[in-house]
């Protein structure tokens, strides 16, 4: 394509898309999901009364009727969306940062580049998210406390001020950090691997079929392992937020670190893996409408500029 024509890769424009796509996957996949998100808050702040999936879709439709299903969605549309797009976009960004700073041959440090450019986007992403989870959790699991976001907001402001907002931000890193690493290295091994081992061709020779076939491939295996990486942390989160525990030693104390592991985890597995392959998949073909590459591998900045210099 002409210059002109599409979004040029590393310029302001090409991480304000990437920002929007990750805000648009993000956001539509956590909004698609949010009944299995109110059962899994359920379970991990009431394992008593919600033992299993369908015991506790049942127990929640026969309390609170089909909508309260559907309880926090404004919470997790914007909260997740502004989350996604922080995540996406200051990835991309940071990936080419460090891509130029520790990956000068593209092939070495790999694995040092991805998880550095995911944990520092994922930093900024979480002070994002987090006032949005405070409201979400307690939306979800407290009838009497709000209705969503209009009215949980200044609730919780006048019940314990800003630290109320920002209270579950260590236990949220703890979770998303872990898993946010572990989730983009393994997108990224999994791309690599499944070009150069199993469809045997580069990423310009695949159809965008194939391309995003790889994608859902790679975001499926990146979420399954993220998942189980981070289910101690959501549990803490959880029991921070409704009250269960005043401090993170309490919450493990009183959850058990059996308990951590295991607790809602089969529910996790089944939100995670779909809404990440969902999200990446969602991505990937936003960039692939406006002309650019799916994600996967370093694509040095500089490197691309030497190319312009010398082609005709």
């Amino acid at each position: 394509m002409k210059n002109g024509e599409r979004v040029e890769e590393f310029t302001a424009g090409y991480y304000g898309l990437c920002a929007a796509a990750g805000m648009l996957s993000a956001g539509a996949t956590h909004l698609a999901i949010t009944p299995l998100d109110v059962l899994k808050v359920n379970m991990q702040v009431n394992p008593v009364k919600y033992k299993g999936i369908m015991s506790g879709f049942s127990t929640l439709c026969r309390e609170e009727g089909a909508c309260g299903l559907w309880k926090g969605w404004s919470s997790k549309l914007l909260g997740y969306g502004v989350q996604g797009g922080c995540k996406f976009g200051l990835y991309e960004y940071f990936k080419n940062i460090y891509g130029d700073l520790l990956a000068a041959d593209r092939r070495s440090n790999k694995g040092l580049v991805f998880f550095l450019s995911s944990a520092s986007a994922q930093i900024f992403a979480d002070v994002a998210l987090c006032p949005f989870e405070a409201v979400k959790v307690r939306v979800q699991t407290d009838s009497s406390f709000a209705k969503g976001l209009s009215s949980g907001f200044p609730k919780l402001y006048a019940n314990e001020g800003f630290y109320g907002f920002y209270k579950g931000l260590l236990p949220l890193w703890g979770r998303n950090l872990p898993f946010s690493m572990i989730m983009f290295t393994t997108f990224e091994h999994s791309v690599e691997v499944m070009h150069r081992k199993i469809i045997k061709r580069k990423r310009e020779d695949c159809s965008r079929a194939q391309q995003l076939t790889v994608t859902c491939l790679a975001g499926y295996a990146a979420g399954a392992v993220g998942t189980v990486i981070s289910n101690p942390a959501d549990n803490i989160v959880s029991s921070l937020y409704n009250k269960k525990a005043a401090t993170i030693m309490q919450a493990v104390k009183n959850i058990g670190v059996r308990n951590l592991f295991t607790r809602s985890l089969p529910v996790r597995i089944a939100i995670v893996g779909p809404v990440v392959t969902l999200q990446w998949f969602l991505y990937d073909s936003i960039k692939l409408f406006n002309g650019l590459p799916t994600s996967g591998g370093l694509r040095r900045h500089s490197i691309l500029k030497d190319a312009e210099l010398v082609t005709p």
